[in-house]
């Protein structure tokens, strides 16, 4: 495009593109996304927030910087431990753009407790939820009896350790009565399986 000044000069002004916002975030975004793909980061969690669609939402910061971080259900489902406010941990995913908000975010597919494994956080965890239940005062103990007089056992019918638990028993404690509780141990719909209530036991 030219243009002539007041003094007859005339000059060629620099084509310009204009995007409008939405345009322009979006080819942020994808540029963010084929770049950092896939990235390991390191911080500690803040402002965490368990969602009820099952989604995580949290700020992953370290001493100078920070980033929002957001875990999808469908990830968020396989951890074995519950992120918490101030947690160190390594987080994978991708840098993205919500582009409503213009935020940078990272989008997590995984993560695990820096120094700690998933299992022991867990536990940890769950010990002590527990504790703060009150389940572990000693009030609430029974005393074991040397010998039981009816065992349960949660296992498939055909199963090989069956046959010689049930032979054990029948020459160490045979006047104790099973209950075998039938649940399938493997394959892919062993890890659905659930164990109900059954009442009674029968005779070995």
């Amino acid at each position: 495009m030219s243009f002539v000044d007041q003094l007859g000069f005339t000059f060629k002004a620099p084509d310009r593109r204009v995007w409008i916002v939405r345009d322009l975030v979006a080819a942020v975004r994808t540029h963010l996304e084929r770049e950092y793909g896939d990235v390991w980061v390191e911080g500690e969690i803040s402002n965490f927030r368990a969602h009820d669609s099952g989604h995580l939402y949290f700020t992953l910061k370290d001493r100078d910087a920070q980033i929002k971080a957001v875990m999808f259900r469908s990830q968020a489902r396989l951890l074995r431990f519950r992120p918490e406010n101030g947690m160190q941990i390594i987080l994978r995913g991708r840098v993205t753009v919500f582009e409503k908000g213009g935020d940078l975010q990272l989008s997590a597919k995984y993560l695990e407790p820096k120094g700690a494994g998933a299992l022991q956080i867990a536990f940890e965890q769950l010990k002590s939820k527990l504790e703060a239940e009150g389940l572990f005062e000693q009030a609430r103990k029974k005393p074991l009896p040397a010998l039981p007089q009816c065992i349960g056992i949660v296992t498939s019918p055909q199963a090989a350790a069956l046959r010689d638990i049930l032979n054990i028993l029948r020459r160490r404690h045979h006047s104790a009565s099973v209950l075998i509780y039938p649940a399938q141990v493997q394959g892919e719909a062993a890890s659905r399986g659930r164990i109900g209530r059954r009442s009674g036991c029968l005779q070995s």
